[in-house]
C-alpha cells in the first residue's frame, strides 16, 4: 500500500481502537530470503528438532488461478514431543504482526531478516484487502457495509507484488500466515463487535478468496504463486481492535481454526475455548507506571502519546525503551516463574519515529537467544500444546502470574505414584 494510504490507515485505526484502549487503561490498569538451517534444542519436550531445512521437494500443484500452490509440508517446522515427567517446559515467546503487508517502509522484509538472525519464527496476520487493488474494491462485500468499503483502504499492483513476495519468503522460512481479516471495521457503526457468526464466516471466506485470487485481481499472472494452500494454512487470527471475539470464535470453530488471539489474558498457561486455544494478548508491566497495558505496540503508543502517532520527539527514545523494558520484564517473570508463553503483537508502523520497531527488535535480540527459549509462531505453539498431556497443561494453569513451582519443576511435574495393586479405584476430584 502507498505511504499516503498507510497514513490514512493509521489515523483510522487510532480513532477506532482508542475508546477500547482507554477503557482498559482505566478499568484494567492497562490497555489495550532464504531460510537459515540452524537448529535449537534437541528432540523432546523442552527442545525441538527442526523439520526439513530445504525448500519443499514436492512439485508445485497449482490451485485455482495459480495464486496459490500446494508445495508439500512447510519447511523449518519444529518436531515437538510430550514433556517427560518432571521436565521443565520451554519458555515460548510469540511475536506477531497485524495487517502484515510490505510498503515503502519495508518493515515486513526487515523483520523477516531479524527473525532469521535470531532463529525466531513469527506469525504474520495478513489483511486480505492488501491483496486487492483499488480498482477492484467492489469485489469486497463487507458485513454491514456497502461493497467496496474498507477502513484501511486497498492496495496498488506494486504493493500487492511486494506483499506477495514477502509472504512467499516468510512461509518458506517457517513463519505462519494468519489473517487480520479485511476492512478493519471497529466501533458501534457496523464494527466487527456487532457481527453475527454468519457474517464472520463471510468475512473469513472473503479473506481467503483475496489470497486465492490475487493474480487475477491484480493482473499479475506471471508472478510465482504463494507456496501454500490457504484453506489449510489458515488456522488462526486476531480480530480488528480485539472486538467481536465471541461470535468470531464460534465461526472459527466451525471452520476448522485452531486458535484465537483476540482477547485479554494474564500471563498464565492457556486453555481452549470451543476447541480453539485462547492465545490472547496479555497484560504486561509499564516500567515507571502503576498499571499494566496490553502486550502490543499500539497500546504503549496510546498511553505515551494520547491522540497522536507522532508525539514529542524528545520523548520517543524513552517511550521505546519503556516498551522494550516492559516486554523484557514480562518475559523474565514467565521465564523465571510459571513459564507461561509470552504473546506479543505489533504493527508495521513508524509510530513515534519508529521507536516501537526498535523496541521489538531489541526485545527479540534479548529474549530469543536465551537458554530453553523458543520464539515461535502461534501455529507452532498450538502444535506444542496439542502434543502435551492435557492434565499437565491443566496443572501448569494453576500457577499464577510469575509464580514458579515451590519445589521446582522436577517435583511439580513429577509422575504420579501408581496405585497399589488391588487398591480400589478412586473417583477423580471434580474440576471447576
Amino acid at each position: 500500500m502507498s505511504a499516503a494510504r498507510r497514513t490514512t490507515t493509521v489515523r483510522r485505526k487510532a480513532l477506532a481502537v482508542g475508546a477500547v484502549t482507554l477503557a482498559l487503561a482505566t478499568g484494567l490498569a492497562g490497555c489495550s530470503g532464504s531460510a537459515g538451517t540452524a537448529t535449537k534444542g534437541s528432540p523432546g519436550g523442552t527442545g525441538t528438532k527442526k523439520g526439513p531445512a530445504a525448500a519443499p521437494q514436492t512439485a508445485p500443484r497449482l490451485i485455482g488461478d495459480g495464486s496459490t500452490a500446494f508445495t508439500g509440508a512447510q519447511p523449518h517446522q519444529p518436531v515437538w514431543k510430550k514433556l517427560e515427567p518432571g521436565e521443565t517446559p520451554p519458555q515460548f515467546v510469540v511475536f506477531s504482526w497485524d495487517g502484515a503487508g510490505e510498503d515503502s517502509q519495508k518493515l515486513f522484509s526487515h523483520f523477516r531478516s531479524v527473525g532469521k538472525k535470531y532463529d525466531a519464527t513469527m506469525t504474520y496476520f495478513l489483511s486480505g484487502v492488501y491483496l486487492l487493488p483499488e480498482e477492484k474494491r467492489e469485489l469486497y462485500d463487507p458485513p454491514q457495509h456497502s461493497p467496496g468499503r474498507s477502513d484501511i483502504g486497498f492496495n496498488d499492483v506494486e504493493g500487492i507484488r511486494a506483499t506477495v513476495r514477502e509472504l512467499r519468503g516468510a512461509w518458506q522460512e517457517g513463519n505462519e500466515v494468519g489473517t487480520h481479516f479485511n476492512g478493519h471495521f471497529c466501533g458501534a457503526d457496523g464494527g466487527v463487535g456487532n457481527w453475527s457468526v454468519e457474517e464472520w464466516k463471510s468475512e473469513i471466506n472473503q479473506a481467503k478468496s483475496f489470497v486465492k485470487n490475487w493474480k487475477t485481481n491484480a493482473g499479475l499472472r506471471s508472478e510465482q504463486p504463494l507456496p501454500f494452500d490457504y484453506d489449510k494454512e489458515l488456522v488462526g487470527a486476531r480480530t480488528p481492535c480485539l472486538e467481536g471475539r465471541k461470535n468470531f470464535v464460534q465461526a472459527a470453530a466451525q471452520m476448522g481454526f485452531r486458535y484465537d488471539t483476540s482477547g485479554v489474558n494474564d500471563q498464565i498457561w492457556p486453555k481452549k475455548d470451543l476447541g480453539l486455544w485462547d492465545l490472547s494478548m496479555q497484560l504486561v508491566p509499564v516500567p515507571g507506571r502503576a498499571f499494566q497495558t496490553l502486550s502490543m505496540d499500539y497500546n504503549f503508543l496510546v498511553n505515551q502519546s494520547p491522540g497522536t502517532t507522532q508525539g514529542d520527539p524528545s520523548r520517543q527514545k524513552y517511550w521505546g525503551d519503556q516498551m522494550r523494558d516492559g516486554l523484557v520484564q514480562a518475559f523474565e517473570r514467565s521465564y523465571r516463574g510459571n513459564r507461561a508463553p509470552l504473546i506479543i503483537g505489533n504493527h508495521f508502523e513508524s509510530w513515534n519515529g519508529g521507536t516501537y520497531m526498535r523496541a521489538i527488535e531489541e526485545t527479540i535480540a534479548t529474549v530469543c537467544v536465551q537458554k530453553d527459549v523458543k520464539c515461535v509462531s502461534f501455529r507452532q505453539l498450538a502444535d506444542w500444546l496439542d502434543a502435551q498431556d492435557p492434565d499437565v497443561i491443566a496443572k501448569m494453569r494453576t500457577l499464577k502470574v510469575g509464580e514458579a513451582p515451590a519445589d521446582g519443576w522436577k517435583s511439580f511435574l513429577a509422575p504420579q505414584p501408581a496405585a497399589p495393586a488391588g487398591a480400589p479405584a478412586t473417583k477423580p476430584a471434580a474440576r471447576h
